[in-house]
């Protein structure tokens, strides 16, 4: 994710609790909807879909944040 802000992650991360947070949950929903998908865990499809909507809101705040910190 973000992969071109690699050190700016780094940073935020190391200095953001905030930004720590959220990427933590950002790579935790991930993770948790590849599970279901791959019927590692049961969800329905409309389970999945509202985790990726919450998972795009992450990574959106993500991206804006680390808009904001390189604009800085």
């Amino acid at each position: 994710m973000l992969h071109e802000y690699r050190d700016e992650i780094a940073h935020l991360k190391a200095n953001d609790k905030h930004f720590a947070k959220i990427f933590e949950e950002h790579n935790a929903l991930d993770q948790k909807i590849k599970n279901m998908e791959q019927g590692i865990e049961v969800a329905t499809g409309m389970v999945i879909d509202e985790l990726k909507k919450e998972k795009l809101k992450l990574k959106d705040e993500i991206h804006s944040m680390i808009l904001k910190f390189k604009n800085a």
